[in-house]
C-alpha cells in the first residue's frame, strides 16, 4: 500500500521534455500563422480595391478606367508588388469582369515556404465602349 502512495507522489506531471514534444506542433502552427498574416492582409486589400472599383465605376467603365481605379486603390493601400496590368479584364454582356488570380509565398523555415493561390472575380456594370 505504501508503494502505491509513493509512486503517485512521484508521477504528478509532465516532464520538461514532454512539454517540449507537446508544444512544438502548436508553436510551428502559431509561427506559420504569423508568417501568413501579411499575405492574407494583402489579399484583403486586393479584394477591397476590386470591390471599391466596381462600386465607383457603376456607369461608364472601360478597361483603362478600371485599371486606373485599381492602381489608385493600390497606391492608397500601399500594395507594391501587384499592379492592375496583372489582372484580366474581359467583356461580359453590358459590363466587365475583373479577375485577380495570383500566387504569393511567405518564407517559413530555411528553404520551406508557405504558398497560396488567390482568385477573386468582380463584375463592373455599365460599360461605355
Amino acid at each position: 500500500m505504501r508503494t502505491v502512495v509513493a509512486m503517485r507522489k512521484r508521477q504528478l506531471g509532465v516532464t520538461a521534455l514532454g512539454w517540449l514534444i507537446l508544444l512544438t506542433p502548436f508553436a510551428v502552427v502559431g509561427y506559420a500563422g504569423i508568417r501568413a498574416t501579411p499575405v492574407y492582409l494583402k489579399y484583403l486589400k486586393v479584394v477591397r480595391a476590386l470591390e471599391g472599383t466596381a462600386n465607383e465605376l457603376k456607369g461608364g467603365a472601360t478597361p483603362t478606367t478600371i485599371r486606373t481605379a485599381i492602381d489608385k486603390h493600390f497606391e492608397i493601400d500601399m500594395v507594391d508588388d501587384l499592379a492592375a496590368k496583372d489582372f484580366k479584364v474581359t467583356k461580359d454582356g453590358a459590363g466587365w469582369v475583373v479577375e485577380a488570380a495570383y500566387e504569393d509565398d511567405a518564407p517559413l523555415f530555411a528553404n520551406i515556404s508557405l504558398h497560396w493561390a488567390f482568385d477573386k472575380t468582380v463584375k463592373v456594370n455599365g460599360s461605355t465602349d
